[in-house]
């Protein structure tokens, strides 16, 4: 007997699928597609959109802040100025305090500061003015806009990650919901067939 027309032929077996096309997958639902592809647009939107909205706003921040600090480096100044009064207290914590200087153009100016308690009348504190002569905190810092620029950038990194979470947790449960929309839907039409298969 020919080996040609035996169902025990020599040669590897056909696989599974070998006839479908390319691509294709019976078990795979429409549903299904659609959540792999958005699932592939969160992955380019978090390797991509994430560093670009953290750069862009981390940046921004940080030419805001540097704008400030040049700002207020130029407007605030350290003078020399003495207590009016002792001030009272053992604690470590400052309190307000009245102090006089004298400014560059010979005008004696009073303000008040916070300076530790415990310190006499007549003591010398530095402390911060303005062009017109008003006691202030001293200015920002580049530090403090460095630090600004990763805060900002770290929320928006956070927010874009955010984002695509309740993106992703959002299409799931509307597929879900289709989905389980459509098995009680089919559920509906086999039951009957396999209830009769058992009350026979």
């Amino acid at each position: 007997m020919s080996a040609r027309g035996s169902p025990h032929a020599s040669g590897p077996p056909s696989r599974r699928g070998d006839h479908a096309p390319k691509g294709a997958d019976s078990l795979r639902r429409t549903s299904d597609r659609c959540e792999c592809w958005f699932r592939r647009v969160l992955v380019v939107v978090l390797l991509l959109g994430l560093p670009a909205a953290a750069g862009s706003a981390g940046l921004t921040a940080y030419e805001a802040s540097m704008r400030t600090v040049r700002a207020q480096a130029a407007e605030r100044h350290q003078v020399t100025a003495r207590l009016t009064s002792t001030v009272k207290g053992d604690d470590w914590a400052k309190r307000a305090a009245q102090v006089r200087w004298t400014d560059t153009n010979g005008v004696v100016r009073t303000g008040t500061a916070l300076v530790k308690p415990g310190t006499s009348k007549g003591a010398t504190v530095r402390v911060w003015v303005t062009r017109d002569g008003t006691v202030t905190g001293p200015p920002a810092s580049t530090l403090n806009a460095t630090t600004s620029g990763w805060m900002v950038g770290g929320m928006a990194a956070f927010g874009v990650a955010a984002g695509s979470c309740a993106a992703w947790a959002g299409v799931r449960r509307v597929l879900d919901r289709r989905r389980y929309a459509r098995w009680d839907a089919e559920w509906l039409l086999v039951e009957p067939q396999w209830s009769a298969r058992f009350h026979r």
